[in-house]
């Protein structure tokens, strides 16, 4: 999975919840995503171009606290 903006991703079907990690380390999870478009997050070759274009801006988000 390699990407230079996403570190990456995981997805829980149950609760349409999506966490991307990003390279900077900050990790993400965006709400009430469908089960295709987090599917094509891993079947697409540039992951930043579609997080871009697809996720960022249309789902509601939080930023999750980091790990000490």
């Amino acid at each position: 999975m390699p990407s230079s903006v996403i570190k990456s991703y995981s997805y829980d079907p149950t609760k349409c919840l999506l966490y991307i990690t990003f390279v900077s380390g900050i990790t993400y999870v965006y709400k009430s995503v469908p089960a295709d478009i987090a599917n094509m997050l891993k079947a697409v070759g540039s992951k930043g171009k579609y997080f871009n274009h697809f996720i960022k801006g249309h789902f509601k988000y939080r930023k999750l606290r980091s790990k000490i």
